[in-house]
């Protein structure tokens, strides 16, 4: 029987580093060093109750320093996927999403690789559940992991990618041992989940055919300051916001963002500021596609553009009319290059050509 989860509002399910403006009760710093679990807009219970008529499995795995990692994981198959962007209202963009289990009778399909999903900051896995489903579909088996500090995985430093990196290579490989991922290895990344896969990326080496990075930063700090101006110039969505956001101009423009992202550098052991995933890039040897919206005000387009340069291997798109939080919802307009781009990548003839600009 077809079940149906229609998700409307949830723009922050995907954005990666979409981020409500500050208060004073949760510091930037604190904020920035321990990003918190998953979206408030999107409850687990809403995903869990899809998931609950559709045929997967899940689990958790040790992370690179022990750290537990939840992940979710759907078979080749024919779920009836029925995915509609529905577009963006004032605030958010809204989609519906229905599903059901593959017919019984079906044969069994052997997977034509392994496709990791790694979603962006304040998510889980099951931000990408749309995604998951689409690749499934066509013939991949899916994992989605939740990252440290994110859904139900467990709390450890963050890395801005690096550590969360070296996560991703240590599932990989203990699911590689369980026969969990099989056949060519594909990652697809979000925002700081792009980030993500390109760093587990050059450390996985030739054990990677390819990667689908969306919206990933350059700089980690260089993010950071773009990112906060952004969200603060947001006009008031409530009452609080009257009073929040005028004390969090104040404490966080000029001098005050740079004290926040060096508290927070003592707080991870990690200089935000050296996090830099152009010379990661650089250091893949598998392909990749970089996908940007051209719109994007969270992460600037000409982050996007700055990896292209760093790494003239890799593949550039650049998606016009989309911005951070519309563009890992177009299905509809991406999905084609990203299986085309999958598929290519497999065949091991050297990278695919580049997709064909969208209008």
């Amino acid at each position: 029987m077809l079940r149906s989860l229609a998700l409307a509002g949830v723009c922050v399910m995907l954005a990666g580093f979409a981020l409500s403006p500050p208060v004073p009760s949760l510091s930037l710093s604190e904020r920035l060093a321990a990003p918190g679990g998953t979206s408030p807009l999107v409850p687990t219970a809403r995903i869990d109750a899809l998931l609950a008529h559709l045929p997967h499995r899940q689990g958790t795995v040790a992370g690179s320093d022990g750290v537990a990692l939840h992940w979710v994981g759907f078979e080749p198959g024919d779920y009836q996927l029925d995915y509609r962007y529905l577009g963006k209202d004032p605030r958010f963009p809204e989609f519906s999403l229905q599903a059901s289990a593959p017919s019984a009778a079906a044969p069994a399909t052997a997977p034509r690789g392994t496709v990791v999903l790694l979603h962006g900051w304040m998510m889980d896995g099951g931000s990408l559940l749309p995604w998951s489903l689409e690749l499934a579909q066509q013939g991949y088996r899916t994992i989605a992991l939740d990252l440290r500090n994110h859904g139900r995985s467990g709390q450890a430093l963050s890395g801005y990618g690096t550590r969360e990196g070296e996560d991703v290579v240590a599932a990989i490989s203990h699911l590689r041992d369980q026969g969990v991922v099989s056949g060519p290895v594909h990652l697809l990344g979000v925002s700081y989940g792009a980030a993500t896969a390109i760093f587990a990326a050059r450390e996985l080496g030739s054990q990677v055919s390819s990667v689908v990075a969306m919206e990933s930063f350059d700089n980690a700090g260089q993010a950071i300051r773009t990112m906060v101006p952004h969200m603060l110039s947001k006009p008031p969505e409530r009452w609080s916001d009257y009073v929040a956001l005028p004390i969090a101009r104040w404490q966080y423009g000029g001098r005050g963002l740079d004290e926040a992202i060096a508290t927070t550098d003592r707080k991870l052991g990690l200089d935000l500021d050296r996090v830099d995933v152009g010379q990661a890039l650089a250091q893949v040897p598998s392909c990749v596609l970089l996908v940007h919206g051209r719109d994007d005000e969270h992460i600037p387009v000409s982050q996007g553009r700055a990896l292209a340069a760093a790494a003239p291997k890799a593949r550039y798109l650049e998606v016009p009319s989309e911005d951070h939080l519309t563009l890992p919802m177009r299905l509809d307009r991406l999905s084609p290059a990203v299986n085309d781009w999958f598929a290519e990548a497999a065949e091991g003839r050297g990278c695919p050509a580049a997709p064909l600009a969208m209008r």
